[in-house]
């Protein structure tokens, strides 16, 4: 008998908390970086307190304008943007938002750090480590490496390890690694950066892509290039997702395209212990507590008592 018809399951108590180390989350549904502020934005539209945890903003060495306008397109299905990391700096975010964002809520904040040299995120993080309130660090390494001619260092194994292998020994919370997606072999990456040190990983970033506008023959974004997400992403990002935990044994933390419940079920059941919601929020602000509420109803109804037992469970035919 399917589980939605038992009477019983309506008043099944289902746990939904994530562990990552030393790091517990009270439901697995994260608010990403780059579309959720500093988190405070959205303190006023939904209970901060129903996510697993908040990830800011990038914080940088120094203050960042980032690129000229148009820098967001909409896409078929979903968006390509070309922000170009704009941020406050980690200075001002320690002394703004940090203190007040502790304030407002208890759910576990994260910090993404991103530079263009390694010495860039060792500064920030230095910083970091000087203050209270933060829960976990969440590396971007989509960044280009302005000291190796551009090369991104999350394409390029050697600099991946590097700047992991430095991030860990300054740093003395967890740390998330979010990976590029536009790789060869997203599995080799992925262990490139837990034998470097990585506590948990974020798969993926953006993938790389662009949009023209056929009546004026130009490029849509100013930057020309941007990173697309949404739903048009999820196929290739729960493929990701599948490949890389297959290689690591630290926790993944998958995105792409989550707009509701059974999506993080989807991701989930590829592989991830918890995820995050990203481009969702710019079509409904509520979408993360509303997805965290949706995946405490699916489980119910699907007779899921704890929401970990979900991780690699998928299926596959013998």
């Amino acid at each position: 008998m399917n589980t939605a018809t038992r009477p019983e399951a309506t008043n099944m108590r289902v746990q939904l908390s994530s562990q990552f180390g030393t790091l517990d989350l009270r439901s697995p549904v994260i608010a990403a970086s780059g579309t959720f502020g500093y988190g405070l934005e959205f303190a006023d539209v939904l209970s901060l307190d129903s996510l697993g945890a908040i990830i800011t903003k990038g914080i940088s060495r120094e203050p960042m304008a980032g690129n000229a306008s148009p820098r967001m397109v909409e896409t078929s299905a979903g968006m390509l943007n070309a922000i170009g990391l704009q941020n406050i700096g980690v200075q001002a975010f320690l002394a703004e938002r940090l203190p007040v964002l502790r304030k407002t809520t208890t759910t576990p904040v994260i910090v993404n750090v991103f530079g263009f040299a390694v010495d860039d995120y060792i500064a920030v993080i230095e910083q970091l480590e000087q203050a209270e309130g933060i829960a976990a660090y969440e590396l971007n390494v989509s960044c280009p490496n302005t000291r190796h001619g551009g090369m991104v260092f999350g394409t390029d194994a050697f600099l991946l390890e590097e700047i992991v292998a430095r991030v860990r020994k300054a740093a003395t919370r967890p740390l998330l690694v979010k990976l590029s997606p536009n790789v060869t072999s997203i599995a080799k990456m992925a262990k490139v950066a837990q034998d470097a040190g990585a506590d948990a990983l974020s798969v993926a970033n953006t993938w790389l892509g662009t949009a023209i506008d056929a009546a004026t023959r130009r490029p849509r974004l100013k930057n020309v290039t941007g990173g697309l997400s949404g739903p048009a992403i999820k196929p290739l990002a729960l493929r990701q997702v599948m490949e890389a935990s297959r290689a690591v044994t630290v926790p993944i933390v998958g995105m792409g395209g989550i707009v509701r419940a059974e999506d993080a079920v989807e991701f989930m059941l590829a592989g991830a212990a918890a995820v995050q919601v990203g481009t969702a929020s710019y079509a409904d602000p509520r979408a993360t507590e509303n997805i965290a509420k949706g995946l405490r109803s699916w489980c119910v109804k699907n007779g899921v008592k704890r929401v970990a037992e979900l991780t690699g469970g998928l299926l596959l035919e013998e």
